[in-house]
């Protein structure tokens, strides 16, 4: 299976991996500090939670192990692997839309509403699946 054994990591390109749905003892790392931000995750079989600078950026229920996520204004991008229909909350820009797309299909445009909270639901797997955001 396909997990961040120590929770959260910096990968060589500058995105960030992390998560580990395997656990059934919640794992939490803090003060995962890349340039200037401070990242936080909790993650074990039931949920996943990443936050940067003490703001949500990403949870996903049940939990799930999410590799090379980068996020801008225009775009959120990242790969999950997981144990099935996952439900996925981001807080991006408030009151946007957003093209979804998960292997390169088109899903459609999903809308971020109070406080830029946006969900979808996504069917994962051991090998991870590719899912982008991009802001319209």
């Amino acid at each position: 299976m396909s997990v961040v054994d120590e929770g959260i990591r910096l990968e060589e390109n500058n995105t960030i991996s992390f998560g580990n749905y395997e656990l059934d003892e919640k794992l939490k790392v803090e003060n995962f500090k890349v340039d200037e931000d401070l990242y936080k995750v909790r993650t074990h079989k039931l949920v996943t939670r990443f936050s940067k600078n003490g703001h949500l950026v990403l949870e996903a229920v049940p939990g799930a192990a999410v590799f090379n996520f980068s996020s801008n204004d225009k775009r959120t991008k990242f790969r999950a692997s997981g144990l099935g229909q996952t439900q996925f909350t981001l807080e991006l820009e408030d009151d946007a839309q957003y093209d979804l797309s998960v292997d390169g299909v088109k899903i459609g445009r999903v809308h971020a509403r109070f406080a830029g909270k946006l969900s979808f639901s996504a069917a994962l797997k051991d090998e991870p699946v590719e899912i982008k955001l991009v802001r319209k």
